[in-house]
């Protein structure tokens, strides 16, 4: 074997490295980025709808309220991206009769979720009944739709 190949198949060895290194760093960003998408969505929705309660939607949040609003966005997230498909898989009948409309009722049942989730763990998120969980998740969906957009256009 020559001596040039070799720094060539080294020079290959590092460029994969590289590059898999910008794929992790690329979903580790896209991850950070949909949890504070999820929070501020979460925030939002605490301002606006009186039957949402969450620490740092009230006039002087502590810390650990902030942390908290980080731990029930993890939590909402992970809920969307685990049981929310499967629910719409199986309500795909319902999907089609309503035009849509079925998945507002779907993403009421997933922040009932997430509530039920964060107050079994002591976290000071409530969702006091469904309908204000179908305002709130009618909320959540405008605003994490319009930061969707904002934030990665300009990334």
């Amino acid at each position: 074997m020559r001596v040039g190949s070799r720094t060539g198949i080294a020079i290959e060895q590092h460029r994969l490295k590289m590059r898999q290194m910008r794929v992790g760093t690329a979903v580790a960003m896209s991850f950070l980025l949909r949890l504070i998408i999820n929070a501020v969505a979460l925030l939002i929705t605490a301002y606006v709808i009186p039957g949402i309660q969450l620490g740092a939607a009230r006039p002087h949040p502590t810390t650990n309220d902030w942390i908290t609003l980080l731990f029930v966005a993890l939590i909402f997230g992970l809920v969307n991206a685990a049981i929310r498909p499967i629910l719409i898989v199986l309500s795909l009948p319902l999907e089609i009769i309503t035009l849509g409309l079925f998945i507002f009722v779907i993403n009421a049942f997933m922040l009932l979720l997430t509530s039920w989730i964060a107050r079994a763990l002591g976290l000071g998120f409530r969702v006091d009944r469904f309908l204000t969980a179908l305002l709130g998740a009618l909320i959540i969906s405008i605003v994490s739709f319009v930061l969707n957009r904002a934030l990665t256009r300009t990334l």
